[in-house]
């Protein structure tokens, strides 16, 4: 079964929240309804879906990995080439401290770099539905559903006030 994405656009954010209402009065998910907007809206100003993030996990998982490597890195240096000085042990950890913390923060940099493109679903090879207008001030709404479903979707989004319906076969 393909999905169809529809985009109507529409001038007035009271369009657009009233859009939105409709789809999900006539039982589209929130979950696929996404809203476009060129303008700052806060989050859920439409009523649209909140997605959970996880951008917070990767600098963790960065640091901790960061941290293992350099523990390995100085510990196996160390073990690999043993120089025994006057009886001292043979790990010396306050120079190890340091080339840990330089890994942990180098983990946590690369981690959360790499979450935010992540998270921001970077790099895309297809755009998908767009037009050029919202960034003139219109307001997308983004409904997708399966292909049986397309009509009562455009049907929801002109008795919204929609000024233009864009259909995307999937």
């Amino acid at each position: 079964m393909a999905n169809t994405k529809l985009m109507g656009l529409f001038q007035d954010p009271e369009q657009a929240a009233g859009a939105m209402t409709k789809l999900k009065e006539n039982g589209f998910p929130v979950e696929d309804l996404d809203v476009y907007s060129g303008s700052p809206f806060p989050e859920g100003s439409f009523g649209e879906h909140e997605p959970e993030m996880r951008l917070f996990m990767f600098p963790l998982v960065g640091a901790l990995v960061g941290f293992a490597i350099g523990l390995l890195w100085t510990a196996g240096t160390q073990i690999s080439y043993p120089l025994v000085t006057g009886g001292k042990p043979l790990l010396s950890i306050p120079p190890m401290t340091i080339i840990m913390y330089e890994n942990t923060m180098l983990g946590a940099i690369i981690f959360t770099v790499l979450g935010v493109l992540f998270e921001s679903r970077l790099p895309r090879r297809k755009l998908g539905l767009y037009d050029e207008r919202i960034t003139e001030g219109y307001i997308g709404i983004i409904v997708d559903c399966p292909e049986e479903r397309a009509s009562a979707a455009e049907t929801a989004l002109q008795g919204a006030g929609a000024e233009e319906i864009k259909r995307e076969e999937g």
